[in-house]
């Protein structure tokens, strides 16, 4: 299967992004990856339905201009039979324009639409796979990653699509009105011409700011969106804490950035405005200047005129999209950068992390072989050539400093940080993670529980867990195992770490490594949490938590200030 691709940059563009040919080259990888992938054979004959109609509208075209010019010759002539019958013919040609026209929009929609799906999909996998998500955020070189998956992959796809037809279209157009201009004038269509390239030349100088200016729109607004999104997450605190004042400075700041920007792409538009309005009125003015001295001196008919309108209109269409696009184009340079820029960043850190060896040798067992572990950004070590090894059944309590417990239970769950050394511990299904913030996704309380693969798990068996906990008041509250709620507003931050010690004893795994149970849990309900462990048989390994009673742990290892570590039996 072909995975979803990004027109890739080198790197995190810093210079403003432009229409040239790397645009063009990237949209060409682009529509290379879709055609290639799982989808390319309906993404070909959707495509292939949709020529078809551009060249039936295109032919439709010019038998209209053919038709429109009879019609106008008919009225000259007073010719009432000729215009009855040539007026039923023109408007079944529009009958066959107008058919031909909605479905192909319908097409165009359907196609864009299985592209975005496509496009998104692997995004998201991309994104998701070996921590990219984690390691773009710690990195914060990459800003509002949600929008560039959301928004810039649909209009990337839309406009992408559009783009190609509108060129496709101008193609058939210049083929199919060239011969018709010529043989009312050479002067006209050389006219035609000229006029399309003057204008696009003349677009491109007066545009070309608009290109930067659109990148850093889309990031100011994401910006000033995702303050009113941290708003509404944390609007209790916010509340308790009387921070009103402070959040309003915040964005005010990112909405005057928003509108500062917006000014001046206002004011690149004005001075476009000035140049395109003059210019669409000089297509209504060149035709008849052209043709009018032609039909005076007798040497064309009257329909001639508006046949060569429609024709000019056609042919100067076709090639001045720069010109009636240039807005457009220029806002599309920036969606392309900007998935670009985001496609470089997750390749560089799409590698997989270090993960810890897993084994399934002998008895369980998480072991530590010379772990080296260093401060982010420094050569300070926080642990120096860690060697321990945690047999299953021995309940673990690691103390010292705040950094070096952290780097480690980071080292351990997501192979970070790791320099020199290994980490063995046992399979994925048998050693079970608990972050000092749980998680606690929208859903039933079951869905949070009950672990994939367990669901066939009595309802007495998860309650009878629950009551242990001392969670029967929290489940009544919130109506049962199968109500939908946010349990990040309905539960407290205690009801939330026992509910993830529930997931664990439902579970049942070899090992629970916890990262600071006693921050959110009291010592009377971690002293609780960690029994019942033991009662379950599940080794655990407690990264702080020294609240709990001496016999919750067999065994202490510090991690000293130097690096230096010390391991003891209790």
């Amino acid at each position: 299967m072909v995975q979803a691709t990004l027109p890739a940059a080198a790197q995190v563009p810093t210079t403003p992004p432009s229409l040239g040919r790397s645009v063009g080259a990237r949209l060409l990888q682009a529509v290379r990856d879709v055609v290639r992938s799982e989808i390319g054979p309906k993404f070909r004959l959707m495509f292939g339905g949709i020529i078809l109609l551009l060249i039936a509208i295109s032919g439709l075209n010019v038998l209209s201009s053919y038709v429109g010019r009879d019609l106008m010759t008919s009225i000259e002539q007073r010719d009432r039979s000729a215009f009855f019958t040539t007026a039923l013919i023109w408007l079944g040609v529009f009958a066959g324009l107008t058919a031909a026209a909605v479905t192909l929009r319908f097409i165009e929609e359907r196609l864009a639409l299985l592209w975005r799906e496509w496009l998104t999909q692997g995004l998201v996998r991309e994104y998701l796979a070996g921590g990219v998500y984690l390691r773009l955020r710690e990195r914060g070189e990459l800003g509002n990653p949600d929008q560039r998956i959301t928004d810039d992959a649909r209009a990337f796809t839309a406009t992408s699509l559009s783009f190609v037809l509108m060129l496709l279209n101008a193609l058939l157009a210049i083929v199919a009105f060239s011969g018709v201009m010529w043989s009312i004038s050479p002067l006209l269509f050389f006219a035609a011409v000229g006029y399309a390239l003057l204008g696009s030349a003349l677009t491109i100088v007066f545009g070309r700011p608009l290109v930067r200016l659109n990148y850093d729109q889309s990031d100011r607004e994401a910006s000033f969106r995702s303050e009113l999104v941290h708003l509404g997450e944390n609007a209790e605190s916010v509340a308790l804490l009387r921070l009103e004042g402070r959040l309003q400075g915040r964005l005010r700041r990112r909405l005057t950035a928003v509108v500062g920007n917006m000014r001046r792409i206002v004011a690149v538009n004005r001075n476009l405005g000035f140049f395109t309005t003059g210019y669409n009125y000089g297509i209504q003015l060149v035709p008849p200047l052209i043709v009018g001295p032609l039909f005076m001196h007798g040497k064309v008919e009257f329909g001639v005129i508006t046949q060569s309108a429609m024709g000019f209109a056609h042919i100067l269409g076709a090639f001045s999209l720069i010109v009636t696009q240039f807005q457009s184009l220029s806002s599309y340079a920036a969606v392309v950068a900007r998935l670009g820029s985001f496609g470089a960043a997750m390749e560089r850190y799409g590698a997989p992390p270090r993960l810890p060896s897993e084994t399934n040798e002998g008895p369980e067992r998480l072991v530590y072989e010379d772990v080296t572990l260093l401060a982010r950004g420094g050569e300070e070590r926080l642990v120096s050539h860690l060697t321990v090894t945690v047999l299953a059944g021995t309940r673990l309590l690691v103390i010292g400093t705040d950094e070096a417990r952290r780097a480690l239970f980071r080292a351990t769950a997501l192979g970070r940080d790791t320099p020199a050394g290994r980490i063995v511990r046992p399979r994925t299904d048998r050693i079970l993670f608990m972050p000092e913030r749980p998680y606690v996704p929208p859903g039933t309380l079951r869905e949070l529980i009950v672990r994939g693969g367990q669901e066939e798990t009595s309802d007495d068996r998860v309650l009878g867990v629950l009551r242990d906990l001392g969670l029967e008041q929290a489940v009544k509250r919130l109506g049962g195992l199968d109500v939908e709620g946010d349990f990040n507003h309905v539960l407290s931050l205690g009801e939330q770490q026992l509910v993830a010690v529930a997931r664990a004893l439902l579970a049942s795994p070899a090992f629970v490594v916890l990262q600071n149970p006693g921050t959110s849990l009291a010592p009377e309900q971690l002293a609780r949490a960690l029994a019942l462990l033991s009662e379950a048989q599940v080794t655990y390994i407690a990264f702080g938590g020294s609240s709990a009673p001496t016999g919750a742990y067999d065994a202490v290892l510090e991690l000293h200030a130097d690096g230096t570590w010390s391991f003891r039996r209790s």
